[in-house]
């Protein structure tokens, strides 16, 4: 019997991830979104979504990763965790984030990286939809730390293109690392394009 319920559980799981796939497909195709250069599912990765200029950046990806049947978890403020919305998060994935208290987020993601057998964190290294003067560096120590690749990946609102560009393995160079990762998304063009500075 319990076998049978193990069975039954797997098959709709199963069944839900093919329905959101086509769901998915469906959805950026009506919008008329194509997904470009699709990257192997590597078990592990960070990946680098940008430009973050909308809040629509989140549902672009979410409906990209299920269209290609894939899960990615999300790094979100711990203020947006309250009920009932932690709930649906807690669902889509999203992992709450303290920016208030010196916690080291970056030895904890590493340490769940080493104890999951499959993750994928998806990050924007911008970490707000407004204009900053410099990317935030989180996305990259973590991958480091981790020793993971970073699956780097761009919105383009004018092209209406999520596009994987490579996956880029961390040398401990940050500045040329950032150097080489930034210049994959000089010609990509967000939601709102003045919010965002590669």
């Amino acid at each position: 019997m319990r076998e049978t319920r193990r069975l039954c559980g797997k098959f709709f799981v199963h069944a839900d991830i093919k329905i959101m796939k086509r769901i998915s497909k469906f959805i950026l195709k009506l919008f008329g979104w194509r997904i470009v250069n699709v990257l192997p599912d590597v078990p592990k990765c960070v990946i680098a979504v940008a430009p973050h200029t909308s809040n629509l950046d989140f549902a672009m990806g979410k409906l990209t990763y299920w269209a290609l049947g894939r899960n990615a978890k999300f790094l979100i403020k711990k203020e947006w965790f309250v009920f009932p919305l932690n709930i649906i998060f807690r669902v889509l994935g999203g992992i709450p984030v303290v920016r208030d208290k010196n916690t080291s987020l970056t030895d904890a993601l590493a340490e769940e990286f080493r104890r999951r057998d499959k993750l994928q964190i998806a990050v924007t290294p911008e970490g707000t939809r407004k204009q900053v003067d410099e990317w935030k560096k989180g996305f990259y120590f973590i991958a480091l730390k981790a020793q993971v690749p970073i699956l780097l990946a761009g919105l383009d609102y004018k092209k209406k293109e999520i596009v994987f560009f490579d996956l880029f393995h961390p040398t401990g160079n940050l500045d040329e690392d950032m150097k080489i990762i930034q210049g994959y998304y000089r010609d990509v063009q967000g939601r709102h394009p003045q919010n965002f500075n590669s």
